[in-house]
């Protein structure tokens, strides 16, 4: 009766779900049997699907753990350097101010110092050019009146309009002069001069005299008086012209003073200068190096942030696919046992298989007679002999051939050419000492310049090549992680095809199951439902693993068909769960990934363009190098132009000149014989 009755519920669901198809000829237990070997099956493929899973994710895990600890560790040992030379950096830029603030106090207050002693220069030059212009004004009017008064045997004989223009003039000189004039006239003196002054015209005629002047004397009891007056403007020019030779003579002092210490403030400053302009440039570079540090430092540690971040994220996935790997693991080994149970109780039946495979959840992861004639011509031909010069030896033939005066005349100007000749060798020996020395200096400064351009070029290329090989680690981290972005995505549209037929077939096996159960409900009038046991809820687990159910193989047909139904609902709603969030974990890796990527690439951008400024500086550097090598070969060329030119000469020096006075001294005895023979 319970055959026939399963019987009439299977057919009526058959006819139902398959009305325009051919009739299910197999009984309707048949098919509940073979939906549970299905499961079975599909249990076991499920396991070896989860194995697969599993190793995927140990081995995504595992490379990616081992990738970015080792970035970590990179990145927190190059901030530990970027730290380093950024304090080392900022005392040096620190200490470089204050070098250059005091340099530029140094220069100013040697400015200022050689600005004030100009100054003073300057207003007593004015100062001296004044009174010089004054003195010499006076000493010529004085000059001309004690000439005027020389002329003349008394003042009585000098014209009026000239003692007037005197008077007038040494009033001028009293009053300008005073102070001068007191110390060199007594107060005798002045009073005549005071007097002569009053009237000048009148001061030398007793007839016509003030009163005040002739009382009971002669005309001629004046003339004491008029010598006076030339003796005191005799005075005064001489007094004038010495105070004007002095005043001179100071006024050259202070002149080379004034030059000394010029020379002295010009070289502090032109010293000072350079110094500062060299610690300026040092500073430049300095706080240069300082701002491209700071900014690899705060990339670095953005790209270390991101990389914690990632690697946090990844340490919870892995950990949660381990735990669900065990559970399910179990989970598995039950509902296959529990299918076996199941099929042993049902293994003479089969039936419509609905169910599918679920989904996998999978994430995957830098130089006079004959005889005088003789003996000029033996001392000449010695003389040319001892020291090699040809002239001389010519010239002792002339001796024997010419006439004295000839001779003498060729003496003479050979003296002068030897004279000639030994001021040349003073000068080109002065010439050749200053210019070895003067290129001697410029190879040292040369050899300093080329010296500081290869230390910076070394630093460039240590630069550039960590620059390099901090770019390729970036690199090649992007590619991996677009690379693994790429595999995310494939698996997610795996895992959405899968979560599609999922429901469908899940969804179909309701509609069959649900038919057949209530035709069952009808026969049998049975009402009572087996309790499902349930899952405890819990946090969805890591994407990776499909979304399953244990089956139960207890109850009976009815009570198996019920919990089948309810499990397919359960797994309908938990794919739909899963689905969420799979998409929602796979969003989340496509973010941090992003995230990553754009950081590291903010990074190659700005290392990139530290690198091209660095290659720019070591092409200049070069450059550089390459001019100042090919100047110091100019020096070096030089300096050998001169040794070739100068060596011979200065080893020689003491000896040539020496020479040339013997030559000389022969030409005078030969021209003293030759001179003695007339």
């Amino acid at each position: 009766m319970f055959v026939l009755a399963l019987l009439v519920a299977v057919q009526a669901a058959s006819s139902l779900v398959n009305v325009n198809n051919e009739a299910d000829k197999n009984r309707p237990v048949t098919k509940v049997i073979n939906l549970l070997k299905d499961m079975q099956i599909q249990l076991q493929k499920d396991q070896k699907e989860d194995e697969e899973v599993y190793e995927k994710m140990a081995c995504w895990c595992t490379t990616n753990d081992k990738e970015k600890t080792a970035a970590i560790a990179d990145a927190e040992s190059r901030i530990d350097s970027l730290t380093s030379s950024i304090e080392e950096n900022s005392a040096l830029s620190s200490k470089l101010n204050v070098e250059i603030k005091n340099l530029e106090q140094e220069i100013a207050k040697n400015q200022e110092s050689l600005d004030k002693a100009t100054s003073m220069r300057t207003n007593d030059l004015a100062d001296f050019n004044a009174e010089e212009k004054d003195l010499l004004q006076s000493i010529g009017a004085l000059k001309s009146a004690v000439t005027v008064l020389g002329k003349h045997n008394s003042f009585a004989q000098v014209p009026s309009q000239t003692l007037i223009n005197m008077a007038v003039m040494m009033q001028g000189q009293f009053h300008k002069h005073a102070a001068l004039i007191e110390s060199i006239a007594t107060p005798t003196e002045r009073k005549a001069v005071a007097a002569f002054m009053q009237s000048p015209s009148d001061y030398f005629d007793a007839e016509t005299a003030p009163a005040s002047y002739v009382q009971g004397t002669s005309k001629a009891s004046y003339a004491p008086q008029s010598g006076a007056i030339f003796g005191i403007l005799k005075q005064m020019k001489e007094s004038f012209e010495t105070n004007l030779a002095n005043s001179q003579k100071e006024e050259m002092e202070a002149q080379e003073s004034y030059q000394q210490l010029k020379a002295a403030k010009e070289t502090e400053i032109a010293a000072g200068t350079e110094q500062r302009d060299t610690k300026t440039q040092e500073l430049a570079d300095t706080d240069s190096a300082l701002a491209q540090a700071k900014q690899d430092l705060e990339d670095t540690r953005n790209s270390l942030a991101a990389d914690q971040e990632f690697l946090q994220n990844l340490k919870e996935t892995c950990q949660n696919t381990d735990a669900e790997w065990e559970e399910r693991q179990k989970a598995r080994q039950e509902e296959i046992v529990g299918c076996g149970e199941a099929l042993a109780i049902l293994d003479s039946d089969e039936a419509h298989d609905t169910f599918s495979s679920t989904f996998n959840f999978v994430q995957m992861k830098t130089s006079k007679t004959d005889a005088a004639r003789d003996q000029a011509a033996n001392v000449l031909s010695m003389a040319a002999q001892k020291y090699g010069n040809p002239r001389l030896s010519q010239l002792a033939t002339t001796v024997r051939l010419d006439a004295f005066e000839k001779v003498k005349a060729a003496i003479d100007e050979m003296i002068v050419d030897l004279g000639q000749q030994k001021a040349d060798e003073i000068k080109q020996k002065d010439f050749c000492v200053g210019e070895l020395n003067q290129n001697e200096r410029a190879q040292e400064l040369k050899t300093r310049d080329i010296e500081k351009l290869e230390a910076s070029i070394a630093d460039l290329t240590s630069n550039i090549a960590e620059l390099e090989k901090s770019l390729e680690t970036l690199k090649g981290e992007i590619a991996e992680m677009q690379t693994q972005t790429k595999r995310a995505g494939e698996d997610r549209e795996k895992e959405n095809a899968d979560f599609q037929q999922t429901i469908a077939d899940q969804r179909a096996t309701q509609k069959l199951l649900g038919s057949a159960l209530e035709v069952l409900k009808k026969v049998f009038d049975k009402k009572a439902l087996l309790q499902m046991k349930q899952e405890p809820a819990g946090p969805p687990p890591p994407a990776g693993f499909k979304k399953y159910e244990q089956s139960s193989g207890s109850g009976g047909v009815l009570g198996m068909i019920e919990q089948i139904i309810g499990e397919a609902k359960q797994l309908e709603a938990e794919a739909i769960t899963g689905e969420a969030d799979s998409q929602k974990a796979y969003e989340q890796f496509v973010k941090d990934t992003n995230k990553s990527v754009e950081e590291k690439t903010r990074d190659i951008t700005n290392k990139s363009s530290e690198k091209s400024k660095c290659e720019a500086d070591k092409t200049a550097a070069e450059e550089g190098k390459d001019a100042a090598l090919s100047e110091q070969q100019q020096n070096m060329n030089e300096n050998a132009d001169l040794h070739k030119a100068c060596d011979f000469t200065l080893k020689n020096f003491d000896i040539t000149q020496e020479a040339r006075d013997q030559e000389v001294e022969a030409l005078r005895q030969a021209k003293a014989i030759l001179s003695g023979a007339k």
